[in-house]
């Protein structure tokens, strides 16, 4: 599917490396880590960056963190082809860092929404995890300038008689809303790439992002647009579940990447740029452009009602810094954005998939995991025989045993009073079923432990799961 990049997709491709210009020149000879690299914007980024170092000579070098690189090899071999892609396979929260210098650094690793919704604390956790050991990694890589994408979420939701949300304005999500998470996620990553760059000398801006279209976004039924692009295609109606009067912009996803590459290379006054279209409509009218365009004879139906408390009604930005400071701007329409989009996909129906290979571990890994407060719970005055487990960071731990992983326990029982702890621990351990492969006693007692690969309660079960 990569080969579309220089077929269906080669006058995109070469726009972005025409209109990024001069945009390039700091990356000539450079070193680029990526996170959210086989992502929607990540695919378009690989791609412009190879055009640009084929068509430029540029000879930059990009390494791109992923969890599953071959899963995403399996589908755009091209990317695993090229010498001057690395792939690193690792977790956001606790990748092993590679070695060397890197001049830039692009952090565009987001959660879902569905996520966010279905595990709130875990997402913000990932979000604050990952962020910092990212900006960990930025300080010992020497890392000049860093691209943090961030989220228009970052302003919770708009007031109903805003035209375009500008980055000046005083808004933030609501601390007691649950769905909130995200942009209060977002937000607070944005604080921390700040304050890493203003202590370490680091060139740091943040792209907020709002609503996009173009080949390869996801086209499942939470995003509007992809719906109703799939609707106009295959459905026998375009069908509005709720009552359409929410106001959206879309970029069109080569105005998106130019703007990206801009901002990642470029000195600008302002640290915080909003990304996005300033071109309104409601999700009803886009409803019906889309019927338009690519089904004129299919009814557009609009099934539901206004809700009271919509989170979001209004979601677009101004977007007047950019094209002031960068002199970025937009050069696709959304007639063109929803053409475009429409050709990929069908393009995409008629090509046969190739098969994913099944995720397993690229490597066996070691975990050191503590017992007291991880498996088994606090107990008053260390009496660990009054110990209970914790089921649930247990089934996490059988899941990573499971998957061929390592499991060595290691345990401050005993250290600090001199009792003998073990076979009562070894007793617990066989009566809570858990599986490992050793226990280490003689831990020391210390009232903090410091480690750079801390891989956090919250973190755990999500590990298990992606095993």
């Amino acid at each position: 599917m990569d080969t579309l990049f220089t077929s269906l997709l080669k006058d995109d491709v070469e726009f972005v490396v025409a209109r990024v210009g001069t945009a390039w020149q700091p990356l000539r000879n450079g070193r680029i880590f990526l996170t959210g690299g086989t992502g929607f914007f990540g695919i378009w980024l690989l791609a412009t960056l190879q055009a640009a170092n084929r068509m430029l000579g540029l000879d930059c070098r990009i390494t791109v963190l992923s969890r599953y690189p071959e899963r995403f090899l399996a589908r755009f071999p091209g990317f695993g082809n090229d010498p001057a892609i690395e792939w690193l396979t690792g977790r956001l929260e606790s990748f092993v860092f590679p070695k060397g210098s890197f001049t830039h650094l692009m952090h565009a690793a987001a959660e879902t929404s569905g996520e966010v919704e279905g595990h709130p604390l875990l997402s913000l956790e990932r979000m604050y995890g990952g962020t910092r050991r990212v900006l960990e990694f930025a300080g010992e890589a020497g890392v000049r300038r860093l691209l943090y994408l961030s989220s228009g979420a970052a302003y919770g939701p708009l007031p109903p008689d805003c035209q375009g949300v500008r980055e000046d304005m005083n808004l933030a999500p609501a601390t007691d809303d649950p769905r909130a998470t995200y942009g209060m996620g977002k937000r607070l990553s944005e604080h921390l790439c700040l304050q890493f760059a203003r202590e370490r000398n680091v060139a740091a801006t943040v792209a907020r992002c709002f609503t996009f279209v173009g080949p390869f976004m996801p086209m499942g039924a939470h995003l509007a647009i992809g719906s109703f692009i799939v609707e106009a295609l295959e459905r026998e109606a375009i069908r509005v579940k709720g009552s359409g009067s929410p106001v959206r912009a879309y970029m069109y996803v080569a105005d998106l990447i130019v703007w990206l590459w801009v901002m990642l290379t470029q000195e600008a006054p302002h640290t915080i740029y909003n990304v996005g279209s300033d071109q309104t409509l409601s999700i009803a009218d886009l409803a019906r452009l889309t019927g338009r365009i690519l089904a004129p004879d299919k009814p557009v139906l609009i099934e539901g009602r206004q809700s009271a408390d919509n989170h979001r009604h209004v979601y677009a930005p101004a977007i007047t810094r950019a094209r002031h400071d960068l002199g970025l701007g937009l050069h696709f329409d959304l007639t063109t954005g929803i053409t475009r989009t429409a050709a990929w996909y069908q393009t995409m129906r008629t090509q046969p998939e190739r098969p994913q290979p099944i995720p397993t571990p690229a490597k066996s890994e070691t975990f050191v995991i503590d017992i007291d407060g991880v498996i088994a719970t606090l107990t008053p005055g260390n009496d660990y025989a009054l110990a209970a487990p914790l089921t649930h960071n247990i089934k996490a731990i059988n899941a990573l045993h499971a998957a061929g992983h390592r499991i060595i326990l290691l345990t401050a029982r005993g250290s600090a009073t001199g009792i003998d702890w073990h076979d009562i621990t070894r007793n617990q351990l066989e009566t809570w079923g858990l599986r490992y492969h050793e226990l280490r006693f003689g831990k020391p007692a210390a009232d903090y432990y410091v480690d750079d690969r801390l891989v956090s309660l919250f973190a755990l079960s999500e590990l298990a799961t992606g095993s």
